[in-house]
């Protein structure tokens, strides 16, 4: 992927990635994302799942939010990912920091109008979740699928920064005898928990077992 103006890392360059590929991976790797804009020069940020297909990253939400209804107005868009990975700790108090993924990917969102594209996405995005899934659910009766908007955006201008591997601290203070290292973190699916008022007979499928994240 080619870098723009906006999307080259400034501040430690070197941790920038610029490979379709890898923002592609950071990204798969993660359901919740953060969509900035600007209405009236006040910035929002608005927390919101999801998902990738092709060059494409979706969101959706009601056609009653403040966000999406702006988006689909043709404020710009940033939207941005993250994956902490582990928590650094350094021999000084300035050199800790944290391993981390993340993406940034600028531009204009647009509205899914058409009926059976906004259906085929929000298809993907329980596939996302959980593969199989679509086919066991209600699908959306039509006023669902009138009260949900789906966003989609362009992955041409993005770029990913990347941090790994052990603290870099100051040569002299290697010498010191505190201990110095990375906590690792990772994201965990834990056991499902099924609903109380589950019928006796549904079978737990076996998607909730393997559901992986980060």
């Amino acid at each position: 992927m080619s870098q723009s103006r906006r999307t080259r890392v400034q501040r430690l360059p070197e941790r920038g990635v610029y490979e379709r590929t890898e923002i592609e991976r950071i990204l798969d790797a993660g359901l919740t994302c953060h969509v900035g804009y600007v209405v009236d020069d006040q910035p929002f940020v608005t927390p919101t799942a999801y998902w990738r297909t092709g060059d494409r990253l979706y969101w959706h939400g009601s056609s009653a939010s403040r966000m999406l209804r702006q988006l689909a107005a043709g404020v710009a868009a940033c939207v941005t990912v993250t994956h902490v990975d582990g928590l650094v700790l350094a021999r000084s108090a300035y050199h800790h920091s944290m391993n981390y993924r993340s993406v940034m990917a600028l531009g204009t969102a647009y509205p899914l109008l058409d009926r059976e594209e906004r259906l085929a996405a929000l298809h993907a995005f329980m596939e996302r979740v959980a593969p199989g899934r679509w086919q066991e659910v209600r699908p959306p009766s039509e006023g669902e699928l009138t009260a949900t908007t789906v966003m989609w955006m362009s992955l041409d201008e993005a770029s990913a920064k990347v941090r790994t591997g052990p603290p870099l601290d100051d040569e002299a203070d290697y010498a010191l005898t505190c201990w110095a290292g990375v906590l690792p973190m990772t994201t965990c699916v834990h056991p499902p928990s099924a609903d109380p008022r589950l019928l006796a007979a549904t079978a737990e499928p076996a998607y909730l077992r393997t559901l992986r994240l980060g």
